[in-house]
C-alpha cells in the first residue's frame, strides 16, 4: 500500500476527512448465503505467498529482475489453472513507466450469454519496494509478504476457484498490478486502456495487505466504506460480520491510496479495497521484516474462503446489487 504511514491523504488530496462519521455496521439481514463446497487449502496459500516473498525475487521492485520472475510465476499460475489471457498475452505493458514493466491480466468468461458481457474485477498489486540502501541486521531485502504478496495470493486463489467451478455468470477479470508503490502506475495505465475500449465494469474488489489478523469483531475492513453498499452486500453474501468499518481508514483516506482508486476515478462505479492491516497489528510496513514468516496462513486462508460466497454472488446476481452511495 502506497505511502500510508508517511503522508496523510486528507492533506495530499485536499479531501475533507470523514473519520468523525461512523457508519452503522450492525447489519441485520434475512439473506441466505449460497453454499460453497470448494475448499481453499492452506498449503496452496503458503506455496504462492512463500515464493512471491522469497529472497530470490529481491523485493519485486517495478522494472527489476525479481519482479520479472514474479510475473513469470503468475503467468504460469494462470496457465496451469486455465485462466485465459484477456489481451493477446497475459502481460499488459505499462505505458507510464520508463523501464520494462507490466500488469499480469487474465479472465474467466461468464456462463450467462448476457451477463458475461459485464465484468467483475478482482485485483492486487504484486510489486513492492525492492532493496534497501541500508541493512537492518544484515538484511537488505524488503520481501513485501504482507504488502502485497498476501493480496496477490488471495487473487490467485480466487482465479483458481472460478476457473475450477465456472460459478460465474458475469465474466471475472483478475489483475496483478505493477507500479503501485510508484504511484498506482499499473492501475492508472490499465484503467485508461480499458476505458478507451468501452470495458463494461460492474465493480472492483481490490485486496491489499491481508497477511495478519485484526483483534476486532469483524474479519476485514473496506476502504471508502460509505462510498457504496459493498460492505453491507459482502456481509449479506457471507452471512457473517466479515467486513467492518475501521476509523483509521477514514482518517487516512485509504480509499485513495491503492489501485481501486484508479478505476473509481475513471469508471465511477464501486471500486474498493479489502484489508486487515489496521495500524496496530503489523509493525513492519515497508520494512525488511515484512517476510513470509511474519504471515498468518490460517488467517489468510480463512479470509479467502469467507470471501468466496461474496465474490460468487457479485459474479452471478442478475442485477447490479452493489451500487455507489455518494
Amino acid at each position: 500500500m502506497r505511502k500510508i504511514l508517511f503522508l496523510l491523504a486528507v492533506v495530499f488530496f485536499g479531501c475533507k476527512p470523514s473519520a468523525g462519521i461512523v457508519p452503522n455496521v450492525n447489519y441485520e439481514s434475512t439473506y441466505v448465503p449460497i453454499e460453497i463446497n470448494y475448499q481453499v487449502k492452506e498449503q496452496d496459500v503458503a506455496t504462492t505467498l512463500q515464493y512471491l516473498a522469497s529472497d530470490e525475487l529481491e523485493g519485486r521492485d517495478t522494472g527489476s529482475k525479481g519482479m520479472e520472475k514474479a510475473a513469470v510465476y503468475l503467468e504460469q499460475f494462470f496457465k496451469e489453472n486455465h485462466v485465459k489471457p484477456y489481451f493477446s498475452s497475459y502481460k499488459d505493458t505499462l505505458s507510464n513507466f520508463k523501464g520494462k514493466a507490466y500488469n499480469v491480466v487474465g479472465f474467466v468468461e461468464g456462463t450467462d450469454p448476457v451477463l458475461k458481457k459485464e465484468f467483475l474485477l478482482i485485483s492486487a498489486h504484486y510489486d513492492h519496494i525492492g532493496l534497501s540502501k541500508n541493512a537492518v541486521e544484515g538484511d537488505f531485502i524488503n520481501n513485501g509478504a504482507n504488502d502485497d504478496a498476501s493480496g496477490t495470493t488471495a487473487v490467485a486463489e480466487m482465479a483458481k476457484y472460478f476457473s475450477a467451478t465456472r460459478s460465474n455468470k458475469r465474466s471475472v477479470m483478475f489483475v496483478f498490478f505493477a507500479g503501485e508503490e510508484k504511484g498506482l502506475l499499473g492501475s492508472k495505465h490499465l484503467a485508461k486502456r480499458l476505458k478507451q475500449q468501452g470495458f463494461p465494469l460492474y465493480a472492483q474488489l481490490n485486496i491489499e495487505m491481508i497477511g495478519v489478523p485484526m483483534k476486532r469483531d469483524y474479519l476485514a475492513y473496506i476502504t471508502g466504506f460509505d462510498k457504496s453498499n459493498m460492505a453491507q452486500k459482502i456481509n449479506d453474501y457471507t452471512g457473517k460480520n466479515t467486513i467492518g468499518f475501521l476509523p483509521k481508514e477514514a482518517e487516512y483516506q485509504l480509499f485513495y491510496r491503492s489501485d481501486n482508486y484508479s478505476f473509481y476515478e475513471v469508471f465511477k462505479v464501486p471500486c474498493q479495497s479489502v484489508s486487515t492491516f489496521d495500524f496496530e497489528n503489523f509493525p513492519y510496513y515497508h520494512h525488511v521484516s515484512d517476510d513470509f514468516k511474519a504471515m498468518n496462513i490460517p488467517h489468510m486462508t480463512k479470509l479467502i474462503q469467507e470471501l468466496l460466497p461474496a465474490v460468487t454472488e457479485m459474479a452471478v446476481s442478475t442485477t447490479k446489487e452493489i451500487i455507489s452511495t455518494k
